[in-house]
């Protein structure tokens, strides 16, 4: 036992030096960002990402550490570094230094992530929400008690909800931006116009992430052509100093993407879970005998049925384009379900094949 309690505590210690190591290279890490900062280059270096990987593959290797522990490590080691120097940018660029910014349902969750999405860029930022907001910034639980003289008003309640407050505040006319962060676009339209013809600087966008993101390097943010393009630059710019990926669609074709991005993606899991929960089979039980696959869809699922139903039947509900995409799953379930029952091995192959065409086509460079 004592040499037991030795061993651990020499492992303590090792665990301590191997911190402090890690808190040596977040320094270095920072001095690099802000040396490639000042030379106006970009943040993310993917070059020097397979580098460092293929080091840490090699050198695992060498001291006789597996292979994968030594990439996945260092895989951890970047995403730090990244969002260290993603965070120290933002409150260098200081975009929103002596400015107001009032955020229409903030105290939820993708409202918080804007909260302090904003607060990091120096704005002053205001909340107006019907639920408590957090502590320390000012607070109007209904619309009709904000003054609306921020330089930025941003709604990020749901779709049916920013639809009516489109409304209200067109005929208030505020002066600063208006933008909202609606997964569809296609029931605001008449918010829009509305807005636009009261001369509103109006703009939208949909951010592609969730309220837990970090890190915004290989996440997407669709700007929405909306008619008015001094405010949708005004957005860009909200994003001009982080690592997101920044696509722009009109609202039409946004919607018949997201029929499938969202709505389709969306649907298959509800249906695989529910296809899960009715089979008379023990959870525990599946999950003992899982396989890797099964075990990486379940994750999938089990995070889509720890979302906001009532957000998710709006996104299935609200867009025109949904009967489409959920035919589409109809038809492809069939297909798979007669291949499987008339015992037609090469149409099931023929399935297969197909997809996998379909997925090559995607580009290699992903993050």
């Amino acid at each position: 036992m004592e040499r037991l309690q030795q061993l651990r505590a020499e492992l303590s210690a090792l665990d301590g030096e191997l911190l402090e190591l890690v808190a040596r290279r977040q320094q270095m890490v920072a001095e690099i960002g802000r040396v490639k900062s000042t030379a106006g280059r970009g943040t993310r270096d993917f070059g020097r990402e397979k580098v460092v990987l293929q080091l840490a593959r090699d050198t695992a290797r060498r001291v006789g550490v597996d292979e994968d522990v030594g990439e996945e490590l260092f895989r951890l080691l970047i995403r730090a570094s990244l969002a260290a120097q993603e965070q120290d940018k933002l409150a260098s660029f200081g975009g929103g230094s002596g400015k107001r910014a009032l955020v229409i349902g903030g105290a939820g969750r993708m409202g918080r992530w804007f909260v302090r999405f904003l607060a990091s860029q120096g704005y002053q930022v205001e909340i107006c929400d019907p639920a408590a907001a957090p502590p320390g910034f000012r607070h109007y639980p209904d619309l009709a008690q904000a003054p609306l003289d921020q330089e930025l008003i941003l709604i990020t309640a749901p779709v049916a909800a920013t639809a009516e407050i489109l409304l209200a505040l067109a005929q208030r006319r505020p002066a600063g931006v208006i933008a909202d962060i609606g997964s569809l676009k296609g029931p605001l339209r008449e918010g829009f116009g509305a807005l636009r013809r009261a001369g509103c600087r109006v703009a939208s966008m949909h951010p592609l992430f969730g309220p837990d993101t970090e890190l915004l390097s290989g996440r997407n943010l669709v700007l929405v052509d909306v008619g008015v393009p001094e405010a949708t630059e005004v957005v860009r710019e909200l994003f001009s100093s982080t690592m997101v990926d920044q696509v722009e669609m009109s609202p039409e074709a946004h919607d018949r993407a997201m029929a499938y991005v969202l709505g389709l993606s969306h649907a298959v899991n509800i249906a695989f879970f529910n296809a899960l929960a009715e089979s008379g089979e023990e959870a525990s039980e599946l999950a003992r005998l899982s396989s890797p696959t099964f075990d990486a869809q379940l994750d999938v699922a089990n995070q889509v049925a720890r979302e906001n139903p009532h957000l998710y039947f709006e996104i299935q509900s609200l867009n025109e384009h949904s009967p489409r995409a959920l035919v589409a799953l109809l038809n492809a379930v069939t297909q798979v379900a007669g291949r499987v029952l008339d015992r037609d091995e090469d149409g099931f192959v023929r399935l297969m094949e197909q997809g996998k065409r379909f997925l090559e086509r995607r580009p290699d460079d992903r993050p």
